[in-house]
């Protein structure tokens, strides 16, 4: 159906003769023709069916049921276990080649995941074995239900960072470790759950809240309050603040000078000089990865015969201690489901899962956009939450895809999700007989691995390029950054959250408008401002919406076109041309209109009535157009304001003028 207010048909040039006849125009022309067209409403279709189309979009985007399209039962089945477990569609076809790769890429990142594991879980305030069951139980999980092929998996700093300071806020891990340890289990079992509830509600776009400015900022701020942690381990220091702000951090670090121990401070500044000159050769020469990769447990190793060696002599050096031989022991009757605590637990959960689930696909599909492949984002996220949902039922703590162990996977050939299986079976030998080994592992080994693990996460660049591209971004960056520094780290993270909502309810509400100008020699109508070359159309103001017109924005854009209209109409005065007839609205990237926005509209068109003004829209998609006529907003219209286009719009309007006596 189309909507022909002028039930005509026109043809129009630069040097013609028009005669007008019962609504129709015949016109001789001499040179260039161009047709007029009616602006159509969109294929009629029931309110079940506009609800039908709006949720695919919304929830479905992917079109996921594709491949089920015209397959046979069977084919399906094999399909559905495809779509739900990945290693179904890449295991048929795995060789010896591939396994290869993987082996050699697995036992290079457990060289890495087994130092970073026990050091997470310290971070995390958590026993040391703790952060080696994370590392197993997890990883097997996800190379079953991922559709990563490089994404290592694993306690991550940022992650356990977050849950420790939650969580010591209101629960000591020294005085009442297990009930500590309770609700980091119940944390994790609750961010495992929000996690696999985003991916099979298909609610993904939840964590988009979490911009990169935000990440930027916050993932600074919070290495810093991480590096700045570790200085308990760096300097010898027993007596240490439990809080995360910089300046109670900084105040116990000199508190407690007569803690410090030299034997900890030259063993930890040697060996974190030896880390970061590995992580800089590897850095340089991409070739070199293993050199990094293998610093970490190189240091634990040597730094554990050394202690070992000079026990009699390093009483000052701290040492992890008896670690647990064996598998993962069941945790499902730790899980803390009633109490005064369970609060705490679910909003600790909650934290910890948005961001690790937010670093996990960003890194996975990182690695993917490499290779050229496409990772699966609800995937995803059902798979890191059952993993961790499970991981909470065997003694681990949140777990997520490491973006430098990834890095470390993708260097070394990694080519399916098995080289995280071969990770498992690697630290699943080391519970099994190495624990001993670790009992003289000192902790400032494990403080100097942390610091050079999150220095990576300080990418001051990025902020440089928020500051040249977007002040506002760089704004929620900021604002990130020292609410992690100097309040807390959840607050932190909020604080950018509602930097960035501002953001977006700033472009909602406060939408940009320009005044449009014709290009010579052509039907293009662009901003004045950005081409220098346009002309403005004399008797007409082009306005052009950049944005939907809904409730939030409609008084505004009233008042800024009102605004337009006055200043035009003041700039014609001044100069002393053609007066002002026509106010012309480009509706082309007005995408949605509510019925506010078509009130507004009625009320403008009276309001330029009282002006002498006439209002013209041109161009109104779909969806604006059919609210418009089921409103019969445009039965008050003159029958010449609605237009396909604002080039048609002015040469109709002009081409009538001409036509009359």
């Amino acid at each position: 159906m189309c909507v022909n207010n002028s039930n005509r048909v026109e043809h129009f040039s630069s040097h013609e003769t028009t005669i007008r006849v019962s609504n129709t125009t015949t016109t001789t022309t001499t040179s260039m023709e161009m047709e007029i067209h009616s602006v159509c409403l969109p294929p009629k279709q029931t309110t079940l069916q506009k609800l039908k189309h709006k949720l695919t979009e919304v929830f479905f985007p992917d079109d996921p049921l594709y491949r089920f399209k015209n397959q046979t039962w069977c084919k399906k089945l094999l399909l559905g276990l495809q779509f739900f477990f990945p290693i179904f569609q890449w295991g048929p076809e795995y060789n010896l080649s591939l396994l290869r790769s993987d082996v050699i890429s697995g036992l290079t990142i457990a060289s890495l995941a087994i130092p970073q594991g026990i050091s997470y879980a310290k971070l995390a305030n958590l026993p040391p074995i703790i952060g080696l069951y994370s590392s197993f139980v997890p990883p097997l999980i996800y190379s079953n239900l991922g559709s990563s092929r490089h994404l290592a998996v694993g306690p991550v700093s940022i992650a356990s960072l977050v849950m420790g300071s939650m969580l010591s806020e209101t629960v000591s891990f020294t005085q009442d470790p297990i009930l500590y340890l309770k609700l980091a289990f119940t944390a994790t079992f609750f961010a495992g759950l929000f996690q696999a509830s985003l991916g099979l509600l298909r609610l993904g776009f939840v964590i988009d809240f979490l911009s990169k400015a935000t990440l930027v900022g916050f993932m600074a701020g919070a290495a810093i309050i991480v590096s700045l942690q570790q200085l308990k381990g760096l300097l010898g220091i027993v007596h240490f603040t439990t809080r995360m702000q910089l300046i109670p951090v900084m105040s116990s670090v000199f508190k407690h000078k007569n803690e410090w121990s030299w034997q900890t401070i030259v063993m930890g500044l040697s060996f974190l000089v030896f880390l970061l000159i590995t992580r800089n050769i590897s850095m340089r020469k991409p070739k070199l990865f293993w050199v990094s990769a293998a610093a970490p447990l190189t240091s634990v190793i040597i730094s554990t015969i050394l202690v070992f060696c000079l026990k009699s002599k390093a009483h000052g050096i701290s040492v992890i201690g008896n670690l647990p031989k064996g598998l993962n022991p069941p945790s499902s009757n730790m899980l803390y489901f009633n109490g005064q605590y369970l609060g705490l637990a679910i909003k600790t959960g909650l934290v910890t899962g948005i961001l690790s689930l937010t670093e996990g696909i960003a890194v996975g599909r990182t690695f993917a956009a490499l290779q050229n492949y496409q990772v699966d984002g609800n995937k995803e996220m059902m798979a890191i939450g059952f993993m961790n949902m499970a991981g909470s039922c065997t003694s681990c703590f949140v777990t997520t895809g490491s973006f430098s162990r990834s890095a470390i996977n993708y260097n070394a050939g990694a080519q399916t999700a098995v080289s995280n299986i071969i990770m498992a079976a690697t630290v699943l030998v080391t519970l099994l007989f190495l624990m001993p080994l670790f009992h003289y592992t000192p902790n400032v080994i494990l403080a100097s691995i942390i610091i050079t693990a999150v220095i990576g996460l300080i990418d001051y660049q990025a902020a440089f390029r928020l500051w040249k591209v977007d002040k506002l971004d760089f704004l929620a960056c900021l604002c990130s950054f020292f609410g992690v520094l100097f309040i807390s780290v959840p607050l932190g993270l909020g604080i950018a959250v509602g930097v960035s909502v501002f953001k977006i309810l700033l472009h909602v509400t406060r939408p940009n408008t320009v005044v449009l100008g014709n290009i010579p020699g052509t039907q293009l109508y662009q901003s004045l401002n950005r081409y220098k070359e346009t002309l403005r159309i004399p008797s007409f103001l082009i306005l052009a919406i950049e944005s939907p017109m809904y409730f939030a924005n409609c008084t505004y854009l009233q008042e800024r076109i009102l605004r337009w209209v006055r200043e035009e109409e003041e700039r014609v005065k001044a100069n002393n041309e053609n007066t002002l007839n026509y106010v012309i609205l480009d509706m082309t990237a007005v995408t949605a209109i509510d019925t506010s926005g078509i009130e507004m509209v009625c009320e403008l068109q009276k309001m330029l009535d009282k002006r002498s003004l006439q209002i013209v829209l041109a161009n109104p998609t779909g969806n604006v157009m059919e609210k418009l006529h089921k409103s019969k907003v445009l039965e008050s219209f003159e029958s010449n304001s609605l237009y396909i286009t604002v080039g048609e719009a002015i040469t109709d309007i002009t081409t009538t003028w001409k036509a009359q006596p």
